[in-house]
């Protein structure tokens, strides 16, 4: 198995966080009911930006219940073996 950048004496990956949303089909679930229209937020380097938009589009969207946002760790998926402190 490969090292990851961290292990491999790197620098650590740089934290990124995607905020994003769009209609859900089924409050219960996580689909979109269209995909082509997820609102992209933006891509954060620290979760506390991140949160902060992420808050913002969800209380301006509350009259919508379909309407959920999320904010995706996008450094675990760029480095998949890395470990988060």
């Amino acid at each position: 198995m490969s090292k990851s950048a961290v292990e491999a004496g790197a620098a650590p990956a740089q934290p990124l966080h995607l905020v994003f949303g769009g209609e859900l089909a089924d409050l219960q679930g996580v689909a979109f009911r269209d995909p082509a229209k997820l609102d992209i937020v933006g891509i954060f380097s620290d979760i506390d930006a991140a949160v902060a938009a992420w808050k913002a589009k969800a209380h301006a969207s509350v009259d919508n219940a379909h309407m959920r946002y999320f904010v995706v760790h996008l450094d675990g998926l760029l480095d998949p073996e890395a470990k988060r402190a």
